[in-house]
């Protein structure tokens, strides 16, 4: 597929066996709830765009997201160190987006953030199917990491949901691929192939709900000597179809819809999470997580991604049980007005 959005002005729905070579969202018939067609400048403000990603092992976690929200751009970095409870985490909100920049080729482009001697940068290359991260901060701190989707073969989610009245969202999901690259920081120096890290990445965008919140999660990492990931999420991307999955040894497995029950006010105790399909069945605790308050009015965000244990089983149909034993994930808890 070309393009996302269709000549007619309405966006392909449903998932892709591969990702849309370009979103191209200002060819959307974009329309109020009462069916008045919106011009640019409404186009321009409810079109957000987000990626993430993150590593995952023993002796490091990170993670890393960049996200353009038409009136402010904003970043933040993160590095947790397990063995010693230290942690490196920044922040960046940059007015209006200045200092960023934003690809809509999912499988090729360049997203970045530039503030000051401060770098996050986040590259898709289509001719070789990898993604990499680059963090270059002022305080020394440097991550360089990548990971490919062709060697061995991976299959991401691909999937376009409608959103609310008159919205719709594109996502794009990868979990259980080895990554490697370095880490220089505070924390030390690490080489992510020596150290047996996995990633994930999401890249997202679209008209999503102007006042919504989701859960989410996922795992990275191997079990029995198989590669494994998992991506689950509950109150976005499911109307119609939905985002959650897993993967083992890079081949999708789809997922019914999911059932998240938690503390809010304590998101490092332990979460379950279930499949109403009962393919999952996954408990979740917490060891530290990275958080962000935001109310500026028409924008505001709560925002809680917590990095901990899974512990359970996925059960394929018609496959052996997956046994999960302490595999390193995220879980997130959102709320977000824009």
């Amino acid at each position: 597929m070309d393009k996302l959005i269709q000549p007619d002005g309405q966006p392909h729905y449903g998932i892709f066996p591969a990702a849309p070579g370009h979103i191209n969202y200002r060819d959307f018939d974009f329309r109020s709830p009462m069916g008045r067609r919106l011009g640019a400048l409404a186009k321009w403000r409810r079109f957000h765009q987000f990626q993430y990603f993150g590593l995952l092992s023993d002796e490091l976690i990170g993670g890393c997201a960049l996200a353009n929200l038409s009136l402010v751009g904003v970043g933040f970095v993160y590095l947790f160190h397990p063995s010693s409870g230290r942690m490196i985490e920044r922040q960046f909100k940059l007015p209006l987006g200045f200092g960023t920049r934003f690809s809509q080729t999912p499988d090729d482009g360049v997203c970045e953030l530039r503030q000051g001697g401060n770098l996050l940068r986040l590259e898709n290359h289509a001719a070789t199917r990898e993604k990499r991260l680059l963090v270059e901060l002022d305080d020394g701190t440097r991550i360089d990491a990548c990971f490919s989707e062709r060697e061995p073969a991976f299959q991401p989610m691909c999937i376009c949901t409608p959103t609310a009245v008159n919205g719709w969202v594109y996502a794009q999901k990868v979990a259980g691929v080895a990554c490697r690259g370095e880490v220089r920081s505070e924390l030390g120096n690490f080489d992510l192939g020596q150290i047996g890290a996995f990633a994930h990445h999401d890249w997202s965008a679209g008209y999503m709900r102007p006042e919504t919140n989701w859960n989410w999660a996922c795992l990275s990492g191997l079990a029995d000597g198989r590669r494994v990931g998992l991506n689950l999420s509950c109150g976005v991307n499911e109307t119609s179809f939905t985002e959650n999955c897993f993967w083992l040894d890079g081949e999708l497995l789809k997922v019914d819809s999911v059932r998240f029950e938690f503390d809010r006010d304590r998101p490092l105790h332990t979460w379950t999470i279930t499949s109403q399909d009962g393919q999952v069945a996954l408990t979740f605790e917490g060891e530290g997580l990275h958080q962000e308050r935001l109310n500026l009015g028409v924008i505001a965000s709560n925002f809680k991604q917590v990095f901990g244990r899974f512990c359970g089983e996925l059960r394929p149909f018609g496959r052996p049980p997956v046994v999960i034993d302490e595999m390193w994930g995220f879980v997130e808890d959102q709320y977000v007005k824009w």
